[in-house]
């Protein structure tokens, strides 16, 4: 009885020891390994590839200043190849085989919902690094982009002042386009406007005649666009070949920032609008040595965005969160991370603990001739984040 106890208690000795190596807290270790998950193949490579290389940038000046907790940071990357399904997979296998402490990774709602079960059941901590449709709020989730208040609702208000409240919706078919429709089409009554058309297209899209055909004939004062990937594209270019300018009927955008723009062609897009909470030109003291660092690394042509800038601010965020809780165990990493600030490039950041979403400055801007983003306007200040829009009395029930 005695011997069997014995081997009991060093049974499970050894299965907490496991416990501990296996969620990246031996000690004894000279590196931490975290995951980058990212689509460098398929549809959505076009955006995800430069927000990878923020937070491979982010990770080499924390190590350079000397890692997190002493010990540098080691990356393990996979490929999401745009497929939701692939993401939960590779999400997996980053923490039950590669053992990584978190995850910087997904754009589409679709792959952050595909990796939310699985960084739940395991109980790691994924930092999500763009904009999305809100009505969400996991404990094992960072959203370091914008909530619907901070971007979709301020964007239909400043598109219903300056140009019309008759709007056409165009975008990709899956979640965030039609959550954010929805948003959009409750908005829209309370500000008494008229919706002309709402469609969807599969991701990547490259056909848009039809409904092309129908914004001509409907003759909307303005396009909200939630297409994603390279289906924008073809798109633009289509709707310049139809002789639609900005001029005539402005875009607004949710998911076109510097890197889409110089991709899709500013000859296609100079004077089209897009609402963000950063551009390369926002002007900050912190902004001028992010931009310059992006390119020294990466090119002189490269771009900075949102969505990049998001990235970078992750990595930052996630390593003074384990520096300020003096672990990287999970749960300690997401407690110290309530209230967290950082001076990002966009000005100052902060964590809503309530929430695990930033407080955000809101800007909506107009793409130029060069390929950049001017600022047309912005909040006074940083937005408080509200995810479930539980502050609208016209939301009430999405």
């Amino acid at each position: 009885m005695k011997k069997t106890t014995i081997r009991a208690l060093a049974l499970t000795t050894c299965a907490i020891a496991g416990t501990l190596l296996a969620t990246g807290c031996n000690k004894s270790a000279k590196t931490v390994k975290v995951g980058i998950l990212h689509s460098v193949s398929g549809t959505m490579a076009i955006s995800e590839r430069s927000v990878r290389d923020s937070e491979l940038m982010a990770i080499k000046e924390i190590n350079e200043a000397g890692g997190v907790l002493g010990k540098k940071i080691k990356v393990v990357e996979e490929d999401g190849a745009s497929d939701p399904s692939t993401f939960a997979a590779k999400a997996r296998k980053l923490i039950q085989d590669d053992k990584v402490v978190t995850i910087f990774g997904c754009w589409t709602s679709a792959s952050r919902k595909a990796v939310k079960p699985v960084v739940e059941e395991l109980f790691n901590l994924l930092w999500y690094p763009v904009q999305y449709e809100g009505m969400e709020a996991s404990p094992n989730i960072m959203y370091m982009g914008a909530s619907p208040n901070q971007q979709v609702v301020p964007a239909v208000d400043y598109c219903a002042e300056h140009f019309g409240k008759k709007m056409y919706l165009i975008g990709s078919d899956y979640i965030f386009p039609r959550t954010a429709n929805r948003i959009i089409q409750a908005q829209l009554a309370q500000l008494e406007g008229t919706c002309v058309g709402e469609e969807y297209v599969p991701m990547g899209h490259s056909d848009f005649s039809a409904q092309i055909a129908e914004i001509i004939k409907e003759k909307p004062d303005v396009i909200l666009n939630t297409l994603n990937g390279d289906s924008n594209v073809a798109f633009f270019t289509q709707l310049k070949e139809a002789g639609i300018t900005s001029e005539k009927i402005p875009v607004m955008s949710f998911s076109i920032a510097e890197e889409e723009a110089n991709k899709i062609g500013t000859e296609k897009l100079t004077g089209h609008l897009v609402a963000w909470n950063y551009y390369e030109t926002t002007e900050t003291p912190r902004n001028a040595k992010f931009v310059s660092d992006y390119k020294n690394e990466y090119g002189a042509d490269r771009v900075t965005g949102d969505p990049i800038e998001a990235g970078y601010i992750a990595v930052h965020m996630w390593a003074a969160a384990c520096e300020k809780a003096g672990s990287f165990d999970v749960e300690a990493v997401r407690v110290a991370a309530k209230g967290l600030s950082f001076t990002a490039p966009e000005g100052t950041v902060t964590i809503d603990g309530s929430n695990q979403h930033l407080y955000k400055q809101v800007r909506i801007g107009r793409i130029n001739k060069n390929g950049l983003i001017d600022e047309i306007w912005a909040t006074p200040g940083t937005v408080k984040p509200d995810p479930y829009l539980s502050t609208y009395a016209w939301a009430r029930g999405l």
